[in-house]
């Protein structure tokens, strides 16, 4: 899995406010351009973001250190992050269907950008771009960061590869998110909330077993792992932290046995743990309902920055 929070720098244009999304939510381009075969899609309201002190802190801590490079790229091309982002979005996919282990990452940003401007700027560092389909892709850097306007505010980035990938489901070339139910549904639970995930049935399995620790290998676990079909998570940042997390397991029982296990599995924690993931702990519900596994966690700002350094705060969010 991947840690899907980073900041970049991108630089200003005034557009009509009607063609930038509503909050959380991506464009349909956007969509179209994020594979069918998605295992966890990642995205950021970054206005949002940027008004809560402790979300900024949040973004910094899990940036992933093989994506620094990009956000330096973007710097050295002297855009400000301060005013265009709108959006961030992270996809971890399969490039091929059924290949479970082969995973590529790519990045989609909306927002306000002056294209000419960052071209430009690229330019100026002598690199070119290549052509796909009429899509001009450019280099970042010379270790193999590209990016690609798909229109004046949508950006998709990443290594070539997924961004290649990313262009042929928005191509139709292959299929996109759209034609992906059950991750649409997902979808449709989340995207007004200022960050929030989605994680398809391998996603889901592998992120329980993380959390449950020692507990995910008891039998009931193993009887119940291939239940889990999908979840989706969402944080909130108005007057602290909230975090909501659904698990849908498709029966009542299953939901219940995953519900016991995991509240099991905080009770080890809160003999081992770190005072901050004792104080998580013990201001996280765990509950089930019809077929679904529900948590709910709530903190102040300063219990939260806490928790950040904690391994169990990795484990859940990644």
């Amino acid at each position: 899995m991947f840690k899907s929070l980073m900041k970049f720098s991108l630089a200003a244009l005034p557009l009509a406010a009607a063609t930038l999304a509503s909050a959380g939510q991506l464009s349909t381009d956007a969509r179209s351009a994020i594979p069918r075969e998605v295992q966890q899609l990642v995205v950021i309201d970054y206005r949002a973001m940027q008004n809560s002190r402790i979300a900024m802190q949040l973004r910094d801590h899990l940036m992933p250190p093989d994506l620094r490079q990009f956000d330096e790229a973007l710097r050295k091309s002297g855009m400000n992050e301060n005013h265009d982002v709108e959006q961030l979005a992270f996809a971890l996919f399969r490039p091929q269907a059924n290949n479970s282990e082969d995973l590529l990452t790519v990045g989609i940003a909306q927002g306000q950008f002056s294209m000419d401007e960052i071209i430009g700027n690229i330019r100026k560092q002598h690199l070119k771009p290549t052509l796909l389909r009429g899509n001009k892709i450019y280099p970042m850097t010379r270790a193999g960061m590209v990016l690609c306007f798909v229109d004046p505010s949508t950006m998709v980035f990443g290594l070539k590869e997924a961004v290649v990938k990313a262009l042929d489901a928005r191509d139709g070339v292959s299929a996109n998110i759209m034609r992906n139910s059950s991750m649409m549904d997902a979808m449709r639970s989340v995207d007004s909330e200022p960050l929030w995930s989605i994680l398809d049935n391998k996603g889901t399995q592998i992120v329980m077993k993380s959390v449950l620790g020692e507990a995910g290998s008891v039998a009931d676990y193993s009887a119940v792992r291939k239940r889990l079909e999908a979840s989706w998570y969402s944080m909130n940042f108005q007057h602290g932290v909230k975090f909501d997390l659904t698990i849908v397991t498709g029966d009542t029982i299953a939901a219940a046995t995953v519900s016991s296990l995991l509240s099991a599995a905080m009770l080890v924690r809160k003999m081992s743990g770190s005072e901050a993931e004792k104080e998580a702990l013990e201001a996280t519900t765990v509950s089930s309902n019809s077929g679904k596994l529900l948590v709910h966690f709530a903190a102040n700002d300063s219990k939260f920055g806490s928790l950040l350094q904690s391994s169990l705060f990795k484990n859940v969010v990644r």
